[in-house]
């Protein structure tokens, strides 16, 4: 006997979310035979993007009843049956979480339709509930509204019933009643963890580190460590007995310390760090009418490379944003193949480079300036940003655009005296890897500002 059900939340941060609308369909495999649908009041404001998602707005739940006082039913048409839900990690998660603000230990296997789906439909586009069913000629009302997707679900995994002819993968797929969600010491690891910037570093028995990593919310990483499906997965948070943190409150320190201690220490979950973690270059050279052009290639084919990049479409996206900005020649630059002018010298965007009618000298002094702009190559700067608390700041030094270190001042001090300035600062390696990190990270994101050194 299953359940198939689904349920639609306010959205918010993890863990926080109320039911808004449950739909539960009792299922014996050929019908169904219990029912219950019910809007509730979650007792807080639904997130705007949901109600435009579902059409549930926070007026229709005012007479709604409230979670605890559909419990009991909720309980009744459950009872020693297995939940069938699409992305049934979340649909069970939300109930266990709501039931466990009443004090009770909600408890049952669970079973994945997109599991199934992803097993006995290997060759579908998508696994998305709507997406899914519609490829499967299953019609579908009422889609992002729990009964119109609970009734979905119920046809699809109709049709996975008889597609399993062996019966085995769903023997396989049926999941332990903690598979999924969190053991006790596991939630309780979860909840000592911060929604904040920085590192985390799982150990085993032996507190030795066997997987780390940089995350904008901690909480959230290690929560979706511990339940990711995956045997490589499920051994990481077996093997993990006590995680730890550090905060660094900017994501750029997070970046390069990932990287140093990655190397440092080898840990038996992670991916080894490549060699070289860029390929792709924008490669100068000066014409024969004396204007620089640029060409995104891999770095093995330029003898003058200028700034690095993971892949060619990042070079060629960043030439594109450069030469735009910078107003340069698209037809210089290869972006056009025009035989005359370009047509962005027709758009008033190229002054006119590509038929002489600007000069190369204030051309490539533009050039110049554009290649400066997004490069530390040469530079002696400071990277601020944030830091792990109020009144805190991080640096980055760079000297001749290399990394020497990084760290942590009060704002009531001023960081004009190199000195102090230095001693408060940690010695990093300046690979080129961790300057190509910096590089990358400077291109796609901000930076509280940059200062530069004078000696």
């Amino acid at each position: 006997m299953y359940a198939v059900l689904d349920i639609e939340t306010t959205g918010g941060k993890y863990n926080e979310e109320g039911i808004t609308e449950i739909a539960i369909h009792k299922f014996d495999g050929h019908k169904v035979v219990d029912s219950f649908i019910s809007l509730v009041n979650p007792e807080k404001d639904i997130q705007p993007f949901v109600v435009n998602l579902t059409g549930i707005n926070n007026k229709m739940l005012q007479t709604a009843p409230k979670f605890h006082e559909v419990a009991k039913r909720i309980i009744e048409i459950t009872e020693d049956v297995v939940i069938v839900a699409h992305n049934a990690q979340f649909d069970y998660r939300i109930l266990r979480t709501e039931f466990r603000r009443l004090g009770y230990n909600y408890q049952r296997k669970t079973l994945c339709t997109v599991d199934l789906s992803k097993t006995l439909l290997p060759d579908a586009e998508s696994y998305s509930l709507g997406k899914l069913v519609r490829s499967l000629g299953i019609p579908v009302s009422d889609r992002h509204r729990a009964n119109g997707d609970a009734l979905a679900t119920i046809k699809l995994f109709k049709l996975l019933l008889a597609k399993d002819t062996e019966k085995k993968i769903i023997q396989d797929v049926i999941r332990k009643e903690t598979h999924g969600e969190l053991s006790d010491k596991q939630l309780d690891i979860v909840k000592s963890m911060p929604n904040e910037t920085g590192l985390f570093y799982m150990h085993n028995k032996d507190g030795e580190i066997i997987y780390l990593s940089k995350s904008t919310d901690i909480k959230k990483r290690v929560n979706q460590l511990f339940t990711k499906s995956g045997d490589r997965s499920r051994k990481l948070a077996k093997e993990t007995k006590k995680v730890s943190f550090e905060l660094t409150g900017s994501e750029l320190v997070a970046l390069l310390k990932e990287h140093q201690e990655l190397i440092k220490n080898n840990p038996k979950y992670n991916t080894t760090p490549k060699k070289r973690m860029f390929s792709h270059t924008l490669c100068k050279s000066t014409n024969v009418k004396g204007y620089i052009e640029l060409r995104a290639v891999p770095l093995s084919d330029c003898k003058e490379a200028n700034s690095y990049f993971n892949g060619i479409f990042s070079a060629k996206n960043h030439l594109h944003k450069i030469t735009k900005e910078f107003n340069l020649c698209d037809k210089l630059n290869g972006i056009s193949e025009a035989r005359e002018n370009c047509s962005a010298y027709t758009e008033g965007n190229c002054n006119g480079a590509c038929i002489q009618k600007e000069s190369p000298e204030l051309y490539n002094q533009r050039m110049s300036e554009a290649l400066s702009k997004y490069t530390l190559q040469g530079k002696d700067v400071l990277l601020i940003d944030k830091g792990r608390e109020v009144g805190e700041n991080s640096v980055i030094l760079i000297r001749k655009g290399s990394l020497v270190g990084l760290g942590y001042y009060d704002l009531n001090h001023q960081i004009n005296n190199m000195p102090i300035l230095e001693s408060l600062i940690t010695p990093m390696n300046g690979t080129m890897n961790a300057n190509f990190i910096i590089a990358s990270y400077l291109r796609k994101k901000r930076i509280i500002k940059t200062i530069p050194i004078t000696n």
